[in-house]
């Protein structure tokens, strides 16, 4: 099914100046935008860089005539592609605008050549969100509260939390068809991506870190413990996250420091991009809305260049919070995400009061009731879901 994107509008507009860029995980519908931009386009060109007919178009520069769009898919797999891009953009930047689409974090992966910096528009594709789903949504101006709509249908949630956001098992709606995508992305994410972009010597155990993260979701993440599930050094597995992070595979989130309370410095939390995967219902639901705050981050930073950042809270008593989101570092607004527990959560209180955090919210999954409760609005999770893009 095409079906329009959240990021359409606004790579349309910023293709009339610069080049734009848009990373992403796997399937997670880069090419299927880039399309539906090509097919409004008076003259496009496609090119995808694992073709090995495309391979030779892109490096003889076989361009359309006058003024076109050319995409150029995963293009980043190939060594020399920032030095040659710079070239070929500062050649023919009057009449052709390219779109540049890669599986990888394209603001990491530039090998040789001088600086693009100037040049492009950087934008990272989520998967579908409750937002996204329901109807356009206006973005929350930083430091503002949520705006939570009136109503909004239980069903577009719940496909999410067992579908995941991922175009393909999503709009198919089918466990058969969500199993048989998760095997073979999970296959061609390390036959194709990892394989493509790293020098990996133990890509076995790579694969086996993949399979323990799922029940390592939504608490702080132990590497030390890690290291000796899979035996290997402290090094390799840092590196291996590091991979993970750059191949959109997971994201990880840091505890936000702050002097007003004894926070803990380091272990980070990690969450998985296809939270799908994810077996346990609690972890998954905290996955899902992880997503959905990362969603608004990325795109409050890469479309209107606020500076956003998404956290969680714990100290050194044990208290936490799932989600802070910072705008300008301070506190803008926590998020503690419960399956069916409406009673306040007693940390957001006190996070709150010693933090000066504007706004708290305990997100629900099965919660009917829009409430404020010791100063936290408990709200069902599809009505404050529905709030964000």
């Amino acid at each position: 099914m095409d079906r329009a994107r959240y990021l359409e509008p606004s790579v349309r507009q910023d293709l009339a100046e610069k080049m734009v860029f848009i990373a992403g995980a796997r399937q997670v519908g880069k090419t299927t935008l880039a399309r539906r931009i090509m097919a409004t386009s008076t003259s496009s060109a496609y090119y995808n860089w694992d073709n090995r007919a495309d391979r030779a178009e892109i490096r003889a520069a076989r361009w359309p005539a006058g003024k076109a769009l050319v995409v150029l898919d995963e293009l980043h797999k190939w060594r020399a592609w920032k030095g040659w891009l710079k070239g070929e953009y500062d050649q023919h930047r009057e009449r052709l605008r390219f779109l540049v689409t890669g599986s990888a974090r394209l603001d990491i992966y530039r090998r040789g050549g001088d600086s693009l910096q100037g040049r492009y528009h950087h934008y990272r594709l989520h998967p579908f969100s409750v937002g996204e789903m329901t109807a356009p949504v206006t973005l929350p101006a930083p430091g503002a509260e949520i705006e939570v709509p009136a109503r909004v249908r239980r069903e577009t949630l719940e496909a999410l939390v067992q579908f995941g956001g991922f175009p393909e098992p999503l709009l198919a709606g089918s466990t058969r068809t969500l199993r048989r995508w998760q095997r073979e992305r999970f296959e061609r994410f390390f036959r194709e991506d990892v394989r493509d972009l790293e020098s990996i010597r133990d890509l076995a155990s790579l694969q086996l870190l993949a399979d323990l993260l799922p029940e390592r979701i939504s608490a702080p993440l132990s590497l030390n413990a890690l290291r000796e599930d899979l035996e290997v050094s402290h090094r390799a597995l840092t590196n291996w996250m590091e991979i993970f992070e750059r191949l959109y595979y997971v994201f990880r989130l840091r505890p936000f420091t702050s002097t007003r309370v004894r926070a803990l410095q380091k272990m980070p939390k990690a969450y998985l991009w296809d939270w799908s995967v994810v077996p346990s219902d609690g972890a998954r639901f905290e996955n899902l809305v992880a997503s959905h705050l990362l969603k608004l981050c990325h795109l409050l930073h890469d479309r209107d260049g606020h500076d956003v950042d998404l956290h969680y809270l714990r100290d050194r008593t044990g208290r936490e919070v799932d989600f802070l989101v910072t705008a300008g570092r301070k506190p803008w607004f926590a998020v503690e995400a419960k399956l069916s527990e409406t009673r306040v959560d007693p940390a957001l209180p006190y996070f709150r009061d010693r933090l000066r955090i504007p706004w708290v919210y305990q997100v629900v999954r099965d919660a009917r009731r829009d409430v404020i409760d010791s100063g936290v609005r408990v709200v069902p999770a599809e009505r404050f879901l529905a709030a964000l893009p």
